[in-house]
């Protein structure tokens, strides 16, 4: 089941296991607005990411986006990773829903670890705000990065928790 929250409220939710340590320490520091983590964040060119390697296989993709239109989202879900998505900068949209009855439109699981699946009127709406984080788990199906209302500029980290 997908957990919502602050760095510091997901860190008594989730099993106290290093890689989620390594996960929430990064998070900690990159909605820090003193640290250096928020700053390379806070620079980074609209349409633009770089790719993070932490330790213990944990890396996180640092981003710059507009938020878009929900036709233009793609619901996703991944099998060997868990997603912690932390909102720098701005505000989104994320849709979520469980696999139960999707019907899959893209599976790049083997190369990509990600399986695309068509848009559902089940799935809920989470609000995503400044220092806010959503966990994601294999069978929690999302859809980031959407506008709520108008298209705004979003600054982000993924982070990947490998599950092996």
């Amino acid at each position: 089941m997908a957990l919502w929250g602050t760095a510091k409220t997901l860190r008594s939710q989730l099993i106290p296991m290093d890689r989620f340590q390594v996960a929430l320490d990064y998070l900690e520091q990159a909605l820090n607005p003193d640290s250096v983590e928020h700053a390379r964040i806070m620079q980074i060119p609209s349409g633009q990411e770089r790719r993070i390697e932490l330790s213990l296989g944990v890396s996180a993709m640092e981003q710059s986006y507009q938020s878009k239109a929900l036709d233009q989202g793609r619901l996703e879900a991944h099998e060997r990773h868990i997603d912690l998505q932390a909102i720098v900068g701005g505000h989104e949209l994320i849709r979520v829903t469980g696999l139960e009855g999707l019907t899959v439109t893209e599976d790049a699981l083997e190369d990509r670890d990600v399986c695309f699946f068509d848009d559902t009127k089940n799935a809920s709406s989470w609000l995503m705000r400044t220092g806010e984080v959503a966990v994601f788990f294999p069978t929690d199906v999302h859809m980031p990065s959407l506008a709520d209302g108008e298209s705004s500029r979003v600054y982000k980290t993924v982070v990947k928790v490998p599950l092996d």
